[in-house]
């Protein structure tokens, strides 16, 4: 497994970025669709980043219009629908496309990592989430109905390790 901190990606505002830039944190990596019926996740997907950011943790949200075209607006669309409706201040990303020749490399490998059901790499479909570690390595994958603050555990135990995976609890 190579870390995913060499991949770059748009922000929603435009802004080039290093995936590097988070280095460090505990990272749970979504794709997101603002009309769809996982949709209300954004509160959860909010709650966990406001409750585990000082401690070390970001959610990276990745709109995305491959399933069942639920994301269909641009970019200031999406942005002001995320902030406006759920009040999402994690940080947003340009849509992308996660399957298919087009997909995100940051995508693909994301999805080589943490397989899904009998191995199946392909995403399902939106608000598919990716729990990454503090050294960038991919630790697990949760289906889109596995609720965000299902996750809490998960995350606590991420959090209590250096990026080396030595724990920091007694």
């Amino acid at each position: 497994m190579s870390s995913i901190y060499g991949h770059t990606a748009r922000t929603i505002d435009g802004r080039q970025v290093s995936i590097g830039d988070y280095a460090g944190k505990v990272l749970l990596i979504v794709n997101t669709a603002s009309k769809c019926g996982f949709t209300p996740q954004y509160a959860g997907l909010e709650a966990l980043h406001r409750e585990f950011g000082p401690r070390g943790f970001a959610v990276l949200g990745f709109p995305c219009n491959q399933f069942g075209a639920q994301e269909p607006g641009d970019a200031a669309e999406i942005a002001n629908f995320c902030k406006l409706t759920y009040d999402v201040d994690f940080p947003l990303f340009a849509k992308i496309d996660v399957n298919g020749l087009g997909a995100h490399p940051l995508f693909e490998q994301l999805k080589r990592e943490a397989p899904g059901l009998l191995g199946s790499e392909a995403i399902k479909w939106n608000f598919t989430k990716f729990l990454v570690d503090r050294s960038g390595q991919v630790r697990d994958r949760y289906a889109s109905t596995t609720k965000p603050e299902a996750l809490k555990a998960d995350i606590e135990k991420l959090l209590g390790q250096t990026g080396d995976g030595i724990s920091l609890s007694k």
